[in-house]
């Protein structure tokens, strides 16, 4: 994949994670919770209804995590287009090492809250970044 693309790519993927982020602040708003609250109950399937996502501490929950998927996906933007161009390996060893341990911190905290269909679905997010930068960056001495 050319460095033009894999930015492209980068950029997509960060863009996501960045709108995931402003979905969750969304759920500190009751009036426009709908989102957060019907992911929330496919997370925590079967989707039944039965999850609440209304009480404050959970919308305090929600604009943390809102807040810092949002932070995270302007990190990853700027390593993207500010980074990568001038030095792909650093870039994507922070890059993929960042998103490694999100995979495995968000994985076992979903397991262990009893959503391990969050688990699977992370899958998604892990690709997004994995698919562009699998291999190795390669220079002209390499």
């Amino acid at each position: 994949m050319s460095q033009e693309k894999t930015v492209n790519w980068l950029k997509t993927a960060s863009a996501i994670v960045i709108g995931f982020g402003l979905v969750m602040l969304l759920g500190t708003l009751p009036a426009a919770s709908a989102p957060v609250a019907f992911l929330t109950d496919l997370i925590f399937w079967p989707v039944d209804g039965r999850q609440v996502v209304s009480a404050p501490e959970t919308r305090l929950l929600w604009a943390i995590s809102g807040g810092i998927l949002t932070g995270w996906g302007l990190l990853l933007w700027q390593i993207s287009t500010r980074l990568y161009p001038q030095d792909p390996s650093l870039a994507r060893t922070l890059i993929l090492s960042s998103i490694g341990i999100w995979f495995l911190a968000d994985g076992l905290g979903s397991i262990l809250a009893g959503a391990p269909l969050n688990a699977l679905l992370n899958i998604g997010f892990l690709l997004l970044f994995f698919v562009p930068l699998w291999r190795p960056v390669r220079t002209a001495n390499t």
